[in-house]
């Protein structure tokens, strides 16, 4: 941990996931990242459960930041799913089973400090547009590409959440009307044919092999440069389906640059040159974006939650924020 001047300013900032939570104490001044941790979700728990985790989390993290000489001044949470970010409610959410939830206002009376709550995937596509891959750019496109596929439209450093913090369900989008069964019971989503998880299932399918990770989707693609025929055909069938549903996404959007991360984006090279070629031979009246792979990697949600949480920060009068170094009412 980097040992920050006494009394600097810094923000708690929580990257939700079904499996665990990325926690981080990042620098109201210069973004650095103070202090980072990581706990177990324990989803099974049920909704009520994790929400208690949230706000301990985020409480036991202010006073690590106060015992170290810091000043927390506010929290920013981002959880998958459904986000209204406008009353800071999680809406619905799979992975963690909440429908509905007031996480925004829950978390700040547990800790005292002003609350920013909003959608993971549209998080890291902030953080990767102002301080990450997409810098520099006005209209960014972030698609991460991991055990589903979602995508956030970014432009001057805000994200688009839409009417119902439902936007840019991407993996959403039929590319395939006679492929296989999505997990949300459409036929022939991007996701069900493009994302990391179903590159790894379909090479498993094809050829027998049980789940782990010699049936992961780094491992297909590995085994697609070294000339098995199962894994190049796959990952062939994943670029196509991908250029497809980012050519949707282009006419969608019309970002200057697609950031692609996730775990697919890994691959490096091996997806983005096939990729940006079959973009190319679709693109009709299309301006082709300029594709490159995320820089932030699994950082780049509670960078993006530090950085809601430092928005919000600013807009709170002076009046109204928790007195410099103060905690909560115990």
């Amino acid at each position: 941990m980097v040992v920050a001047p006494t009394g600097a300013e810094v923000v708690v900032a929580l990257d939700v996931g079904g499996t665990g939570i990325k926690a981080a104490l990042v620098s109201a001044a210069d973004r650095t990242v103070r202090h980072t941790e990581r706990r177990p979700t324990g989803a099974t728990r049920g909704p009520a459960a994790v929400i208690d985790t949230i706000g301990e989390f985020a409480d036991a993290l202010a006073d690590t930041a106060r015992a170290d000489g810091l000043v927390p001044i506010g929290v920013g949470v981002v959880v998958p799913g459904v986000v209204d970010e406008t009353t800071g409610v999680a809406v619905w959410s799979a992975n963690v089973g909440f429908r509905d939830v007031p996480l925004r206002d829950l978390v700040a009376a547990r800790t005292g400090l002003p609350t920013a709550l909003g959608h993971d995937v549209r998080a890291g596509g902030i953080a990767e547009a102002r301080i990450g891959a997409g810098q520099g750019c006005r209209h960014v496109l972030f698609v991460a590409v991991g055990t589903g596929i979602a995508a956030a439209a970014i432009v001057d450093g805000t994200g688009y959440p839409g009417a119902h913090g439902a936007a840019g369900e991407l993996g959403h989008v039929v590319v395939r009307p006679a492929g296989p069964v999505c997990g949300c019971g459409q036929t022939g989503c991007l996701e069900a044919v493009a994302s990391a998880a179903a590159v790894a299932r379909r090479y498993a399918e094809r050829t027998g092999t049980p789940g782990g990770d010699t049936a992961g989707a780094a491992a297909v693609a590995r085994r697609a440069t070294s000339g098995d025929p199962v894994a190049a055909q796959v990952w062939a069938e994943a670029v196509d389906a991908l250029a497809d549903g980012l050519l949707i996404g282009q006419a969608m959007y019309d970002p200057a640059v697609v950031v692609l991360g996730g775990g697919l984006a890994e691959a490096g090279d091996q997806l983005l040159t096939p990729l940006a070629a079959a973009m190319r031979q679709r693109a009709t009246f299309h301006r082709v974006p300029r594709l490159v792979r995320a820089a932030l990697g699994d950082e780049a949600g509670c960078l993006g939650a530090a950085l809601l949480a430092l928005d919000s920060v600013r807009r709170v009068p002076d009046t109204v924020r928790p007195a410099l170094g103060a905690g909560p009412a115990r």
